[in-house]
């Protein structure tokens, strides 16, 4: 999985000093030439290499907290003012965010990031790499990656201006998402030709036609909601694309959860389209560019079980609401949650942390504040704003650190010596597929190749329970599957959109406000782009 973070850290570097190079009266030693670079093949990857960085950028972090945390498949209080960050997560969980939120200025920043990154890569490539099948395949992958991030861009905030010309600094307005959809359809059709069958370890991390045909799915499964045009055919034609490949198959329930180890990768016969990282991996963009699902995800006192190398802050949970779609006993996918008491890899011995009676619980009334008390370390279900309602805050106790039931899907990574993981992020998954399929037919698509929602659904299930097939399935079922399946993924607010969900009440959120289904533009894009008109309602 490192293949395509090593040894870019230079070449990133000489990008963006070579993107913000004015014309001046001496020879400029990082313009990128024929005779400077690059010269070969590695040295092509390398100079796409800033693209990947920042496609890297805020995809476990930021992007991660702004799809998750405005639903109920995460909340993220405040601590006796631990992690209010001036109600940041609040913000998020109630839908009351506005134009100068740091979560959306940092997803607008991260999105432009990438397509002006790969404007100015694919024009230096089109001119220095010679003529062949690999330049074609080079410039259709980073079309690729461009079209990912106007994708994430167009679901985010809606109307977004089209710039594909490097250096182009004149104000765009906005098109309408219609026109953005069309542009995505067009850019991914235009790369597939030149676009690689080879699955594995040679192109891991790098757009294929999967990928393409995965991204088209994607934008048909959600094309009614997009462009008020339904394409579920089309979306079933591209899932049928994947499916028909022979080039992806589902992981045993034996191997779900390894899917999401620090030692996944190409090897996984799931991942269609999976962003690599390497603790050691440099990083010269403004990004973090870093996995730290264990620095939030993972409580604090369970920090010697897991032998992670810091203290972890065990931040964010899920809300009841969300934990009920795991209602099945007998399904693989309980096993990425910690819930209730927490004990030992052999199941017998308990986990305890010694404590005083205040630290434990900073309401305590008895008489020995600073008395000694040893527990067992417990994750209960509700979360309760026993310290402030205002700001949202849960205490900082013991009893407040540990409620909500954590997930671990992304498993702790014990050789890191940071708070940052190996452990690859998927983007596109062969069950998706399966699910995209499935729901496209539910919804009136035709179904083909003998193929029905209610078999594709229990064909994904057959690898993850041992309870019996399913004899029917609808749109809520389906659903809930989705949740099962995704947990932790970042695609939860597009589902919840999808299905007409995202406006109901969960967890202390009651806004029911359609406009909120996208983001505000943030008010620096607005400042540096005089054309931009801000969505409705903010």
């Amino acid at each position: 999985m490192n293949r395509i973070l090593k040894g870019i850290g230079f070449y990133a570097i000489l990008m963006l000093g070579f993107s913000s190079c004015q014309k001046v009266s001496v020879p400029v030693k990082t313009e990128l030439t024929s005779d400077v670079f690059p010269q070969n093949t590695a040295q092509y990857a390398q100079a796409a290499g800033p693209v990947y960085v920042a496609l890297r950028g805020n995809i476990s972090v930021e992007h991660f907290f702004m799809q998750s945390a405005s639903t109920d498949e995460v909340i993220f209080p405040a601590y006796g003012g631990n992690w209010y960050n001036g109600g940041e997560y609040q913000r998020l969980h109630y839908h009351t965010w506005t134009k100068d939120h740091p979560g959306v200025s940092g997803e607008w920043t991260w999105t432009s990031t990438i397509i002006g990154l790969a404007n100015q890569t694919l024009a230096t490539l089109q001119t220095v790499e010679p003529e062949g099948t690999a330049k074609q395949q080079d410039l259709a992958e980073l079309r690729m990656v461009r079209a990912l991030a106007y994708f994430y861009q167009m679901d985010s905030f809606g109307n977004v201006p089209i710039v594909t010309v490097a250096g182009d600094y004149t104000p765009h307005p906005n098109k309408t998402r219609t026109e953005v959809f069309n542009f995505i359809e067009s850019e991914i059709k235009a790369a597939l030709p030149a676009l690689s069958t080879t699955t594995g370890q040679t192109t891991y991390g790098r757009p294929t036609k999967y990928m393409a045909y995965a991204l088209l799915a994607k934008m048909y499964l959600n094309a009614e909601y997009y462009t008020g045009t339904k394409r579920y055919d089309d979306c079933i034609a591209a899932c049928d694309n994947v499916i028909s490949s022979g080039a992806y198959h589902l992981e045993p329930r034996s191997s779900y959860l390894k899917m999401f180890y620090p030692n996944n990768g190409p090897q996984t016969a799931e991942f269609i389209f999976a962003i690599p990282f390497d603790p050691s991996a440099n990083n010269t963009l403004p990004f973090r560019s870093q996995n730290l699902h264990q620095r939030y995800d993972l409580p604090r006192r369970l920090v010697n079980k897991y032998k992670v190398n810091f203290t972890p802050d065990g931040a964010i949970s899920t809300l009841p609401s969300y934990y009920a779609n795991f209602n099945d006993v007998n399904d693989i996918r309980n096993k990425q949650w910690l819930t209730g008491k927490q004990y030992q890899f052999d199941g017998i011995t308990p986990v305890t942390y010694t404590t005083t009676n205040q630290s434990y619980d900073q309401f305590y009334k008895g008489s020995d504040p600073n008395g000694s008390i040893t527990y067992q370390v417990e994750l209960t279900p509700n979360i309760v704003l026993r310290q402030d309602v205002g700001t949202f805050d849960v205490g900082n106790d013991e009893i407040g650190w540990n409620m909500g039931y954590h997930n671990i899907k992304f498993y702790p990574d014990s050789t890191s010596l940071n708070r940052n993981m190996k452990n690859d992020i998927p983007v596109f998954r062969y069950s998706d597929i399966l699910l995209m399929k499935a729901e496209a037919i539910l919804r009136g698509g035709a179904p083909t190749q003998g193929q029905t929602a209610l078999s594709l659904v229990n064909m994904l299930r057959a690898e993850r329970t041992t309870s019996p097939a399913w004899t029917s399935v609808t749109l809520d079922l389906l659903y809930a599957e989705r949740c099962r399946e995704f947990a932790w993924e970042s695609w939860h607010r597009n589902d919840m959109i999808r299905f007409g969900k995202y406006e109901t009440a969960w967890g202390f959120k009651t806004d029911a406000d359609p406009n909120h289904r996208i983001f505000p533009i943030p008010t620096q894009a607005m400042q540096l782009n005089k054309a931009l008109v801000q969505n409705p309602g903010y």
